[in-house]
């Protein structure tokens, strides 16, 4: 029996691999360890060691943040109201945000979790003696069209007919493989890659209705400007019914930046950078390191977006372990490049904060 793939060798929108990212265990914390114990290490120990923080600090998250929190209570609702029969059509979900946010590490940390519980209570195989498969994920390509997203949904079964056929035979096929798989969740991840042929996106959201009528699933769609595409717009003329139906059944979910204008917006960046400084594994870390010492640098540098913020203390920390300074500063920070987006904000938000007309620190400190 083949051995299940690695972490980091890992294509989520094959069954095999969704199933081993689901099933797997939880990453260890690597040690924490103080400069003498690190000397004390013989050159193979500290090697290893050194390579297991390498591996931690780049899978730091997901963190639970408040942003987080709320997509998943909204998510679960949907999910867990989507219990019709085969019969009845079920609501649609679209996460639409701006990149940067957390969509897509957030849709699979839930993902991950509908899949062991749909496992947990149902058994690892359907009544037909099926490999069950609670979640479908389908990551789309730039300019995708129809025939290429069903191709796409059966690659990730490993459908022996994926290669050829139209795109009605190649969409029955991925049906049949959704029915006998008692898929619950399909998750189409960059749906902004779809080829979108008129603004009213009339052949996108018919290809979707269908979907969504004929698979027994959660339709669970993640994209930016999503809304600009016309997923959720009325239309004009003959597109408008199409259109309006899609839209009365897809929720729209979004997922906000960290803000610092108000106190509830201060309490959340300090909250989730203590979490993140919990995680962080350097000799010379200490209480306060990123939510006291580097808290309006870091707001600065990222810009509220903690896909931003989660590269830069990776970077950081690759090199802090590498040049053995083993802490993260401004100094060491200055030197890690980072988004070109959130090095294009970066001046202008630093130099409020550096003028006192912003902080990120809120007016009471919470443990």
């Amino acid at each position: 029996m083949a051995s299940p793939p690695q972490p980091a060798n890992l294509a989520l929108s094959r069954k095999e691999d969704f199933k081993a990212f689901a099933d797997g265990p939880r990453r260890i914390q690597p040690e924490p360890m103080t400069r003498a114990q690190l000397a004390a290490l013989g050159g193979g120990a500290r090697a290893e060691h050194d390579r297991l923080r390498r591996e931690w600090h780049a899978n730091l998250g997901p963190l639970k943040t408040p942003q987080l929190s709320e997509l998943h209570e909204d998510l679960w609702d949907i999910v867990d109201s989507n219990l019709q029969d085969g019969d009845k059509a079920k609501g649609a979900v679209a996460v639409d945000a701006f990149p940067g946010l957390g969509k897509t590490t957030s849709v699979l940390a839930l993902a991950r979790e509908f899949h062991r519980r749909e496992i947990a209570e149902k058994g690892e195989f359907t009544d037909q003696g099926h490999e069950r498969l609670p979640v479908c994920r389908v990551g789309l390509t730039g300019n995708t069209g129809m025939k290429d997203l069903n191709r796409a949904m059966l690659e990730f079964f490993g459908h022996p007919g994926r290669h050829r056929g139209t795109t009605a035979q190649l969409g029955q096929r991925a049906l049949d493989c959704v029915l006998s798989c008692e898929v619950r969740l399909l998750a189409l991840d960059d749906l902004h890659f779809l080829r979108w042929r008129n603004k009213n996106g009339v052949e996108v959201s018919n290809h979707l209705k269908w979907i969504a009528n004929e698979f027994p699933v959660t339709l669970l769609m993640i994209g930016v400007g999503l809304a600009g595409k016309g997923l959720f717009s009325e239309g004009g003329s003959k597109g408008d019914a199409v259109l309006a139906q899609t839209r009365r059944r897809t929720t729209r979910l979004g997922m906000r930046p960290f803000t610092i204008e108000k106190e509830k917006g201060r309490q959340e960046w300090r909250q989730m950078l203590l979490a993140l400084e919990q995680r962080v594994v350097l000799a010379d870390k200490y209480p306060g390191m990123l939510a006291e010492d580097l808290s309006d640098y870091l707001f600065a540098r990222s810009t509220g977006h903690i896909g931003s913020l989660m590269t830069l203390i990776n970077r950081g920390s690759q090199r802090a372990v590498r040049s053995g300074e083993e802490v993260l500063s401004r100094d060491l920070l200055d030197g890690v490049k980072n988004d070109e987006a959130s090095e294009q904000a970066r001046k202008e938000l630093e130099a409020a904060l550096e003028r006192r007309r912003l902080t990120s620190k809120p007016r009471k400190r919470m443990a």
